[in-house]
């Protein structure tokens, strides 16, 4: 595979690498994170979005995921919050298109209050959301330069 260079504008910067998750359908945070936030399950973070044929039944703590937005309710900012004072949060989050106001929310109270950084690039655009595949070796530069490959 060829490496293909996107930059984005970074939300919350940081230098990661790792192999992406990808979801082609905005990522609804709550259905996400049910059985974490609700269930009782704090050792895995297995998606329980049973809309998202990409991720559903997988365990995305710790990943870098690759999607086009997050979608849902408004506690949307407070299951992120949640899920990262658990240590079960993503180690990114790699929009496609403009980060939403709950998403951010969400980043920024885990990155302040938690001192759990997500670092969140938004703004890649669809034709970075149709070259990564999960497993794709990806890297995130400071600057919102993401590689993969």
């Amino acid at each position: 595979m060829a490496k293909k260079t996107f930059k984005g504008r970074p939300i919350l910067s940081g230098k990661l690498e790792g192999p992406a998750m990808v979801s082609h359908i905005g990522l609804n945070t709550l259905s996400t994170y049910k059985t974490v936030m609700f269930g009782g399950v704090t050792d895995k973070a297995v998606c329980s979005d049973g809309d998202n044929k990409d991720l559903y039944g997988k365990d995305i703590g710790g990943a870098i995921l690759c999607i086009p937005q997050t979608i849902g309710s408004t506690t949307g900012g407070f299951v992120l919050m949640g899920v990262a004072k658990l240590g079960l949060a993503p180690k990114a989050m790699l929009f496609a298109n403009h980060v939403d106001s709950l998403a951010i929310g969400g980043l920024l109270m885990a990155d302040i209050w938690m001192e759990k950084r997500i670092v969140a690039i938004d703004l890649l655009g669809q034709e970075f959301l149709d070259a990564v595949n999960t497993g794709d070796p990806v890297k995130i530069h400071e600057d919102g330069t993401v590689e993969i490959g």
